[in-house]
Formats: C-alpha cells, structure tokens, sequence
C-alpha cells in the first residue's frame, strides 16, 4: 500500500511514519520545499505523480494565537491547501484523511460535541480549520475528517514539553483550570489514520467516509493535565514545582480560547472498531520516551 503523507514533519506526520515502518505501507512523505501547498499546480502535480492508496493530510498551521495576526497563512495552509486536496484526489478517485480540530466549536455546549453538532469557532485558527472541513466535504465525497484535540507527542512544540520544561526551571506553574478538553497522543492519532486509510483504499467505494472524533479516553482540565505531567515526571527531577490553578482571565491570550471541547468519540469506533486509550496511559508512555530524549527537537 502506497500513502501519500503531507505534514510529515509534525507531531502526527512524524508518528505516522514510525507506525508504517512496522506494516507493509509505503509513506511518501514531501518536505515542505518538496511541497508547497500553497500552490495548487504543486499539489496536482504531486497527487497525479503515482496511483496512492491513499492520501493523508496531516499539513497545518497551528499557531493558534499567532494565526490572529497572520490570516492569510492560516487560510491557505488550513482551508485552501485542503480544498485542493479534496479537488486533486477527487479526480483520482483516491481516498482523503484529513485532520481536524476541536477548536471548530464554541465550547459551550456543556456535554461532549457529536460530529452534527453545530460548529462555531471563537477563533481564526478554528475558522481556517472549519474552512478546511467544508472544502473537503466539498471536493471529495471519498473522505475521512478526523477531528482531535490537545496533541502531544515527544515532537515539536506542545504543553506537554512546555511543562516538562518549565517544571525543571520554576518553583511556580501557574496553569488554566477553566478550560476543559481531552488530551491525545499523536501516536494515537497517527495509528487511527493509518488504519483508516488502509480501510479507505481496501474499501474505496464501500468505506464509511465522513467526519469523525478521536481523542484519548477520559478529560481534563489543563490545570489537571499539568499536574498529570508534573507527577509523572518528579522523580526523575527529585523536586516538583508547586502548579497554581488560574483562570482564563487571568491568562489573556490573543486568540480566544472554548472552555469545554471535550468530543464524544463514539462513531469512530462503531464505524472503524478503532478505539482510545486513557490519556493518562498515552501520557505516561510520551514521558518515557521523552526520558531518553527522544524528539528533542
């Protein structure tokens, strides 16, 4: 099985490689000079390189305050590049993973979002995101969006790494205890898109395409995150920091943030007998390959 993979380089692209190294999947995976997705003859010229099983996008911009100011970026890499993609692998007839976001909600519906919810993001990254679903919706009815939350990985930058890092270095973690969500390893994400688009392409005309949520098992609040990843850690450091739970308030950021995302991950299970581990089991086997230095960068 040939995959195209797009964002190898990130928290998912980068476990999505190591995962294929064990199966007989073949992941061609661009860099981003290799691929630019900001231009569509690229993108054409790449899906009509070779006959994919497959195609993964697993490309985005994920500056989230950052996005406030840089919009257009935002939009090309999270909204345009996927709409391409939609269109190009449409003509091709070949299946199309795509990752999304929590962030497409509001955060106010006080229970875990179902895939029909209505969207409403409070934010540019989540409106380039939503943007980024309908073009796909739009381009290719052979499609699985794959909405996560809350990612980390031993890869990149994420709350997970930032925390270990700060708790090394401060006698005080002040940490938002307000906002409510579901952390997911990447691992967990790359192995759910990779059996996804083995099902797509043994099944291109009978998969069950459509929108789906995949997170870890469980919730939390950061606040309860942190302190999650301060445990685990403390004996390796001999010391912990003390967290102080905070407000949202207290932490202004210059893109809004929902308060609750949690995702009911029910249909992904039921339709492609994937199914989550515990955060706090992911979380614990993310610590320890960060304790070899795995990802240091």
């Amino acid at each position: 099985m040939r995959i195209l993979l797009l964002g190898g380089t990130g928290q998912v692209g980068q476990e999505f490689r190591t995962l294929s190294r064990s199966r007989s999947f073949d992941v061609v995976a661009p860099s981003r000079d290799g691929l630019d997705l900001q231009n569509p003859e690229a993108i054409a010229k790449a899906i009509a390189s070779e006959p994919w099983d497959a195609v993964v996008n697993a490309a985005a911009y994920t500056e989230v305050d950052r996005a406030e100011t840089e919009q257009r970026i935002a939009f090309a890499i999270n909204a345009e590049a996927p709409a391409q993609l939609a269109l190009e692998t449409a003509r091709h007839a070949i299946p199309l993973v795509h990752i999304s976001t929590d962030y497409v909600f509001d955060g106010r519906k006080g229970a875990p979002y179902v895939e029909q919810d209505p969207t409403g993001p409070l934010n540019t990254y989540g409106r380039s995101k939503l943007a980024g679903e309908r073009g796909v919706c739009t381009g290719n009815p052979r499609h699985v969006i794959v909405r996560t939350s809350w990612v980390y990985s031993p890869y990149r930058k994420n709350f997970v790494k930032t925390i270990v890092r700060l708790a090394a270095q401060q006698e005080h973690l002040k940490v938002v205890a307000d906002q409510r969500g579901c952390p997911t390893a990447a691992a967990d994400v790359a192995l759910a898109c990779l059996e996804i688009a083995a099902y797509c392409a043994a099944e291109p005309a009978d998969a069950p395409y459509g929108t789906y949520h995949l997170t870890g098992a469980g919730e939390a609040t950061w606040f309860e995150f942190a302190s999650a990843i301060v445990a685990m850690t403390a004996t390796r450091r001999g010391r912990s920091p003390d967290l102080v739970p905070i407000s949202t308030s207290e932490y202004p950021t210059p893109a809004a943030r929902a308060a609750d995302t949690r995702l009911d991950c029910t249909a992904i299970t039921r339709k492609f007998a994937i199914t989550q581990r515990p955060w706090q089991q992911s979380l614990a086997q993310t610590i320890e390959r960060l304790s070899t230095n795995e990802g240091a960068q």
